[in-house]
């Protein structure tokens, strides 16, 4: 894992502009459409997040196991 992994993000990410977008503008068919797009989104996310702690817990077992011999 890089050092750049464990520092937060910039606060001008795609993330946090969308966080910011005023959504006045938006019909209640684009709002909707909208919410399933970041739905995917977050589930897309979670499955990544999810791979990289089995990734870590692998790599603390082996590195584990080596310390111990």
């Amino acid at each position: 894992m890089a050092m750049e992994d464990d520092l937060p993000r910039r606060r001008d990410d795609i993330a946090s502009q969308l966080a910011g977008e005023m959504l006045d503008r938006y019909s209640q068919a684009e709002l909707l459409e909208r919410i399933r797009l970041l739905e995917a989104e977050i589930e897309r996310v979670r499955s990544r997040h999810q791979q990289a702690a089995g990734d870590r817990h692998a790599a603390e077992a082996l590195f584990g196991k080596l310390g111990a011999t």
